[in-house]
């Protein structure tokens, strides 16, 4: 069957007209397309946001994690308003913009209580924005009729323990691909999956490092033989 694996990084994101754009991309090309697969970024300047979170709570400033959970938090929120209705997913939305940014925020506690963040912490905490971007962008489409669902790149491929810039460990994802992807692509169903992370073997959160998210829409593009990337 034939099939395309599509990334949208930062930029094309960045805030609701992007979004609205990328949607429509998407949903032109779903209608070309035997099975489409969609990867995403978290939206632009939000990793480093992430990141600088992390690092000024472990240097001893409680302060800065707190605003830029605030700023983050009213970034996503404009982007939810202006694409999702009241009625429809707008809620659920929200619902999850707060439960990442909460977990940031509880993340960057525990880092300024230890002062120190550890690789495998702030692989953890970099995360969070493609989660959200996943979500979001499956949240427009669903609106406009598709049938889509975020997945995490957690339960897809699998890497080594290094948590910046892992490998990949190709014969696990082809497993992990083809049980769970595969499924919802003959069901029709457009997977928006998280680019940028990965996991251990055990689910730990890794990394594929800064750009990853090209790297990711590579490795399934392989893992379900796309015709395209």
């Amino acid at each position: 069957m034939r099939s395309l694996t599509m990334k949208f990084g930062g930029t094309s994101v960045g805030g609701p007209e992007a979004l609205d754009q990328a949607a429509h991309i998407v949903l032109e090309q779903a209608g070309q397309w035997e099975r489409l697969v969609v990867v995403v970024s978290a939206m632009r300047g939000v990793t480093d946001a992430l990141t600088q979170g992390a690092a000024t709570a472990a240097a001893g400033d409680n302060q800065t994690y707190r605003a830029l959970v605030a700023d983050l938090r009213a970034l996503h929120y404009k982007a939810v308003d202006a694409l999702l209705d009241p009625d429809g997913e707008r809620t659920r939305m929200l619902a999850a913009v707060d439960g990442y940014l909460d977990e940031f925020g509880l993340f960057c506690r525990s880092v300024h209580t230890l002062g120190e963040v550890t690789s495998r912490a702030m692989a953890a905490i970099t995360s969070l924005g493609e989660r959200i971007g996943a979500r979001l962008l499956a949240a427009v489409l669903r609106q406009r009729g598709a049938h889509s669902e975020a997945i995490d790149a957690t339960e897809l491929i699998v890497t080594d323990d290094t948590f910046h810039g892992a490998v990949p460990r190709m014969d696990a994802t082809q497993e992990r691909v083809s049980a769970r992807l595969i499924p919802l692509l003959e069901q029709g169903v457009v997977p928006v999956v998280t680019g940028f992370i990965g996991a251990t073997e055990e689910g730990v959160t890794t990394t594929l490092g800064r750009g990853g998210s090209d790297y990711s829409a590579a490795i399934l593009g392989a893992c379900l033989g796309a015709n395209e990337v």
